[in-house]
């Protein structure tokens, strides 16, 4: 018989991180497989040393074993022969998602008990895991603590390799994919935000048993992200009773003071170049946390329970207004107070060793409210009257229960189901439904009138909102001989009830037409590509440019998504050292409208999934891995709320005589001209809607195209690990994703009016209705929708090194280089200017509304970080002292230029009126004869430098005295060194074809300032 050649089982167990691996995308289990004597009536057992959990597993006539499905903890493995005990290893660390190597080898089977027997602490796992084929990290509770990082999911997230901050949501980026295409897992549920995938539910922080975040290459079994997975494992009770108590606090005077915002210098605005924007020196807080928990046996070795519940305070006051907001806008200064109260409870029974259950509850509840008062920056002070505020609950319920059943040896299932609600509730100070809300900033108001009215609020969401998920899954493993067969079934279901309004329903827009002088001008079109005429038309004060919109705007919608899909997968171990992973995956993803009425159905979505491993030297020193794969993404709901559900959002434009001093409403009001050019309502030809968002529901075969692909992307990785010391181990890899299908909206010319959506790049055909009410079937090609073809490509190169925890010590360093570039982002587009951050409308961006949008769009996208640079270490000293600390350094965002379209000497129909195209400079304007700026042309996107390197390092010192046993008292840094850097810019050079933009190069969204966290626990 052949058998590997192995090191001492030190070896094998050696403490450390996990850097590749797992194919279990969501997975909460891992698995345990070895070599062993192959002689008959050879067995292993795998015990649980927490919950008294036992397995015993034959030896295949190879030598070799595998128990998997194995919940994470800490295990004793033993291996017998004929009932006599030959060798064995504790305190062995599953890990989720990950393989650990336990091996009994020797060339005299009768030897084996001479093996060397080891004891490891149960926070370790191997350095390098030999069973698995994709790319993940994975960080355990203990970890957490020493690492001194902020205490999220998403903080944890940023640690793994290609993983980046995208301050536009405040959610990651994995490997240069939008935001919203990650997913989010808790004990194996999907808890990704339901309506639209940006954000998930979350949890105690300290009732996190070990973090996975996924950055590519998982199997079959999983799907539905195109970007990143982030899956949680809670804490769980044992057969030891454990309890305890901590609070987390840190103070407002240990925070350094954000950075204010101040006019950019442009050089063509003396009065504001260079002065102070927004007073936000004093917006700081301070924050606190409290928490219990206690975990334990309700019978031994059988029924357990773990639960922790907490709650985080945070409060604080700051400038919300600009020095160019109107004198006593409501809210400029807010006093702000957000409450997180937050439970986990999990209770495991192992019916008997071959069958276990498992159910988690989780509660996660957002509390927001804040009181606004007038600042004045005369005298840099604020007022005492309250003038606006509001209170916001955010309530979310997430219920999982799982079944798994060791049926045989070789045969192994699972299931799971889980229900997860998210309500809503929002309170606005003051509202009044019958006083409609007005906007009138202070260059748009005509002199000699009072525009303060009676509105309290603009936008109020509709009663009742929620998101709710249900769904399961079915999981099979067996084992034939080399080949482990796993095969199963899932499904989730995605509903939401949302939507928002105006106050009263409509809102008072008040505008003016201005010249480069920031004259009136009549004569000037309030917005020529939908065909809205100029004030002076109108009369009124329409003859000194001034001009009001009554802007109607409602979303209301019951909407739903149907996901579900199945697969196949064979890990077939060729040899001992070559495995392969050979996969097919089918997805199902169907779209409903407000209606209950599908609009996009998406059948038979095969997705190969193909992994090798290689162990060179056959003792698990050196790894070479590679992987293959498709993965699809479905739409999100929210979609369907503005395309397909009857949303109203219309501008009706008028000249006016006066303004009513106790509403704020126009009076004396005549309606501006409207050309129908395909955008007017019907019923009202004066009010108009860029999409056609009228108030009725589309005919659902309108929406889409006809046969709409998902959104997919094709995945290719190779890389390897390799330790030569005990101490010590390297690696790299090699990535390439390409965005194959992405779906968006456009309102190309070419399609006659109206927004569809589509699959970018490509031919589309359209429903189209006729004249006579009849649908008719138009096929488009590429040329003919006039957009270029889609692209979105990532290429990166990761090296890493570690010291596994050995002499005290642990530590990692990884260094990413990449590139992200082509046309567009994804399902986001966090790079055009909101003034908040990026557009939120997943897939229904403005990339792809017009051609004239794509020009110059390739280029390096927002996610693009070129340089990545991370760390992790600790030391400890004693048993009472404990350092650590963390590193996350990477290069800057690009930046771009954006500006008018070039629509000089002649207008250009159809196109928007704003300052969205990659052109920099003035476009000129043919009305008033004004031609394009010296330096206007074509300005591809990302060719204006990046914004500045961030660098985050943090430090932690804990000391647990020997004095009280269970005492841990901590100290945290985050940012050390107060780096404070903007991670955005504002990027549009005009606000008209003619006009600078003072605000253009606008530094904001700066890196959180440094701040301290203090903790003391007790645990008992």
């Amino acid at each position: 018989m052949k058998t590997k050649t192995i090191r001492r089982a030190s070896l094998y167990v050696a403490l450390g991180m996990c850097f590749a691996g797992a194919v279990n995308a969501q997975s909460v289990t891992g698995t345990i497989y070895g070599q062993a004597s192959a002689e008959p009536g050879t067995t292993i057992v795998v015990e649980n040393t927490g919950t008294g959990l036992s397995r015993t597993i034959q030896v295949d006539s190879n030598g070799r074993y595998r128990a998997t499905s194995l919940p994470n903890g800490t295990y004793k493995v033993t291996m017998m022969k004929d009932g006599q005990v030959i060798g064995s290893r504790e305190g062995v660390s599953v890990i989720i998602a990950s393989g650990t190597e336990v091996s009994f080898t020797s060339s005299n089977a009768a030897n084996a008990v001479d093996l060397d027997r080891v004891t490891v602490k149960a926070s370790s796992v191997p350095a390098i895991d030999i069973s698995q084929v994709d790319t993940r990290t994975v960080f355990t509770a203990e970890q957490l603590e020493k690492f001194a990082i902020p205490r999220d999911i998403a903080s944890v997230a940023l640690l793994a390799p290609s993983v980046v901050k995208n301050d536009s949501y405040g959610v990651p980026s994995f490997g240069g994919s939008a935001s919203s295409e990650n997913a989010y897992y808790i004990n194996g549920y999907a808890v990704t935000n339901p309506l639209t995938s940006i954000g998930y539910t979350t949890l105690p922080f300290d009732a996190i048993a070990q973090e996975q975040i996924i950055t590519g290459g998982y199997g079959a079994e999983f799907g539905r992200a195109t970007g990143g997975v982030i899956s949680i494992v809670t804490k769980r009770g044992t057969n030891e009773f454990k309890g305890g108590v901590y609070s987390i606090f840190s103070p407002k005077a240990t925070r350094g003071n954000p950075h204010n915002y101040y006019y950019p210098n442009t050089g063509n605005f003396p009065a504001t170049d260079g002065k102070l924007l927004t007073y936000r020196e004093k917006n700081t807080f301070w924050e606190n946390t409290t928490g219990v928990y206690a975990g334990g046996p309700i019978v031994k070795d059988k029924l357990f329970f773990y639960a922790d519940a907490e709650l985080t305070r945070r409060e604080g006051e700051g400038v919300a207004a600009s020095t160019s907001s109107a004198p006593g806008a409501a809210g400029g200064y807010q006093d702000y107070r957000y409450d997180y109260p937050r439970w986990t409870a999990k209770v495991d029974w192992n019916i008997t060793d071959n069958h276990i259950l498992e159910f988690t509850g989780v509660s996660d509840v957002t509390k927001y409210s804040y009181d606004g008062f007038v600042y004045d920056y005369g005298s840099m002070g604020h007022g005492s009257e309250k003038n606006a505020g509001t209170t916001d609950k955010d309530d979310a319920r997430l219920y999982i229960g799982k079944y798994t059943g060791y049926i045989t040896d070789n045969l192994t299932v699972s299931a799971l189901y889980g229900r997860q609600k998210i309500e809503h509730e929002s309170s606005p100070w003051g509202l009044d439904p019958s006083c409609p809300y007005v906007s009138a900033s202070a260059v748009n108001r005509a002199p000699g009138f009072d525009y303060s009215g009676c509105w309290s609020t603009s936008r109020v969401s509709v009663p009742g909102e929620y998101e709710k998920t249900e769904g399961g899954r079915l999981d099979i493993t067996y084992q034939a001989g080399d080949h482990e067969i796993r095969l199963g079934y899932d499904r989730q279901d995605a509903e939401a009830f949302t939507g928002s309004e105006y106050q009263g329903g409509y809102v008072w827009v008040y505008g003016r037409m201005r010249d480069a002088q920031g004259n009136g001008a009549p004569g000037s079109p309030v917005d020529a590509s939908h065909g809205v005429g100029s004030p002076g038309q109108a009369g009124g004060l329409g003859s000194q440019g001034y001009y009001v919109a009554q802007r109607y705007y409602t979303q209301e919608a019951q909407v739903k998504t149907e996901q579900e899909a199945f697969y196949i997968e064979d890990r077939w171990q060729i040899n001992d050292g070559l495995m392969l992973s050979l996969g097919l995956r089918n997805e199902q993803f169907t779209n409903f409208n407000g209606d209950g009425k599908p609009y996009i159905k998406q059948s038979n979505q095969w997705a190969p999934r193909l992994g090798a491993v290689w162990d060179v030297f056959g003792d698990s020193s050196f790894k070479l891995f590679a992987n293959a794969g498709r993965y699809h993404l479905a739409l999100p709901n929210n979609v369907a709320v503005r395309a397909a559900s009857g949303s109203l959002y219309t501008n009706e434009y008028f000249t006016y005589t006066g303004v009513d001093p106790v509403t704020g409403a126009p009076t004396g009001l005549v309606n501006i001209p409207v050309t129908d050019l395909g955008y007017s309502c019907a019923g009202n030809p004066n009010a108009v809607s860029a999409n056609l968002e009228c108030g009725q529901s589309p005919d659902p075969k309108t929406v889409a195209a006809k046969g709409i692909k998902s959104h997919y992307q094709d995945e290719y990785i190779v890389g390897f690990e390799h330790q030569p010391y005990e101490a010590l181990a390297w690696g790299a890899k090699f990535t390439y994703r390409d965005l194959r299908s992405a779906i968006d909206d456009t309102c190309t010319q070419a399609l006659g009016g109206g927004c569809f959506l589509f699959n970018p790049g490509e031919a589309n055909s359209f429903y189209e209705e006729q004249a006579d009410g009849s649908l008719a079937l138009h096929h488009y090609s590429a040329e003919e929708l006039n957009l270029p073809k889609l692209k979105r490509k990532y290429v990166a190169v990761d090296l890493f090194v570690e010291h596994p925890f050995t002499n005290n010590f642990y530590g990692r360093l990884s260094y990413t280089w990449s590139r992200n570039f082509g046309n567009t982002e994804g399902q986001l587009a966090s790079d055009l200017d909101t003034g908040t951050g990026g557009q939120e409308d997943v897939s229904v961006t403005q990339d792809w509304d017009l051609p004239q949008l794509m020009e110059g769009a390739n280029g390096l996208l927002p996610n693009n970080r070129t340089h990545q640079l991370k760390g992790t270490a600790y030391y400890v000293f004693n048993p009472e002292w404990t350092v650590g600390g963390s590193l996350i350094a990477a290069s800057g965002r690009p930046r771009s230029c954006t500006s008018y379209y070039p629509t000089w000497p002649s207008p250009t129909a159809g196109i928007y009126n704003g300052s969205y195209y990659h052109y920099c400079g003035l476009a000129g304007n043919p009305s008033t004869n004004t031609a394009p700026s010296a330096d206007y042309g074509l300005s591809k996107r990302g060719t204006h430098g990046e914004t500045p390197w961030t660098i985050q390092f943090n430090v932690n010192v804990s000391y647990r005295p020997s004095w009280l046993e269970g005492l841990t008292l901590s100290a945290d840094v985050i940012n050390l060194f107060n780096q404070r850097v903007p991670t955005f810019y504002n990027d549009n050079y005009a606000t008209s074809a003619t006009q600078h933009n003072n605000l253009y190069g606008r530094a904001f969204n700066y890196t959180t300032p440094r701040y301290m966290r203090f903790t003391a626990r007790y645990d008992f």
